[in-house]
């Protein structure tokens, strides 16, 4: 009697368990929550290893909207999906093209937020930790079998530059001391991110090291887009590596440029584009420049990247405080 009651007690436990593992599986299926990705599956990374010295690992920008699957709508990229990745992939070769370089490039598939996410703060709220667990989990993973002690750079842009500041805010001393620079392009860094980590500071020019470069673009303050750029507190001009409002020039698409820093909103000001450009989905305003935001400076940001990286053998490091900010 004893043994049945011992082999009737393990498969009610057993039952319980397959229960529990369905029912979190129906969950997930219900809220639209595909599978994590393996970081150690090589299909869940773009990289170019050119045997350089330094490194850029970069976040994507919101790529995908929701999407239905067996009736079900996702709000994440399912990053085993070859057409979603695709998305993606696209992003990751171009930006590698555009900036990197001679460095090496890393960038993670991860299950960033559909562009109707952004729609609603709430829902921004509710959603990313989910997107930024995968980019904190994937970053871990590249600091310990991909980077070998070489000096970084992060960059992301849009929910890629959202990224970059989660990640600076639970950035140990001993990896901040790597860090050739942070690129939040196309967000915002709040008084709240700064205050998370006393590393989060501001560029002040275009050779300091360890800091973090941000910045959005548009026609006028007017132009804003107030889920990226309310509540930012620093911004740097990657023309001329200024904050203050001295505008620089720029040639783009046979236009003649005239970029400055709105010191009071730090918005970029673009004056003199004249074209009708592709407006962001849903939350796009009109002179919003946030799709250009890589490709308008691309030379800058690309020569910049390679400047402070040379930069890195003198161990320079800011000294400006976040109050100085």
């Amino acid at each position: 009697m004893r043994k049945n009651s011992s082999i009737e007690k393990s498969l009610f436990v057993l039952f319980a368990f397959c229960l529990v593992f369905v029912c979190c599986r129906h969950s997930q299926k219900e809220a639209g929550i595909p599978a994590a990705p393996d970081y150690a599956d090589s299909t869940q990374w773009y990289i170019s290893d050119r045997g350089a010295g330094v490194d850029i690992f970069y976040i994507t920008s919101t790529e995908t909207g929701d999407y239905i699957v067996d009736g079900v709508t996702q709000h994440f990229v399912d990053t085993y999906n070859d057409d979603l990745r695709a998305k993606l992939l696209g992003e990751m070769e171009g930006v590698d093209h555009l900036l990197a370089g001679e460095l090496n490039f890393f960038s993670p598939y991860y299950r960033q937020c559909s562009m109707e996410t952004f729609a609603d703060t709430a829902l921004v709220a509710e959603r990313s930790p989910l997107a930024m667990g995968d980019v904190k989990e994937a970053f871990d993973y590249y600091l310990e079998h991909y980077n070998s002690g070489r000096p970084f750079i992060l960059a992301g842009f849009s929910q890629g530059g959202m990224a970059v500041v989660e990640l600076l805010k639970g950035m140990s001393d001993e990896v901040h001391s790597r860090m050739v620079a942070a690129y939040v392009i196309g967000w915002k860094v709040t008084d709240a991110d700064m205050a998370a980590n006393a590393n989060i500071v501001g560029a002040r020019d275009s050779v300091d090291l360890g800091v973090t470069v941000c910045y959005n673009s548009a026609r006028s303050p007017e132009c804003a887009i107030p889920l990226l750029s309310d509540g930012n507190r620093m911004a740097i001009n990657p023309l001329n590596w200024r904050t203050d409002a001295t505008p620089a020039m720029l040639v783009f698409r046979g236009d003649t440029l005239s970029v400055a820093l709105d010191t009071a909103s730090l918005l970029l000001c673009v004056d003199g584009y004249m074209r009708d450009d592709y407006m962001l989905p849903l939350i796009g305003v009109e002179g919003n420049y946030h799709c250009l935001e890589i490709s308008l400076y691309a030379d800058a940001l690309r020569h910049n990247i390679s400047l402070r990286s040379q930069n890195i053998g003198y161990n320079q490091r800011s000294q400006i405080q976040p109050s100085q900010q």
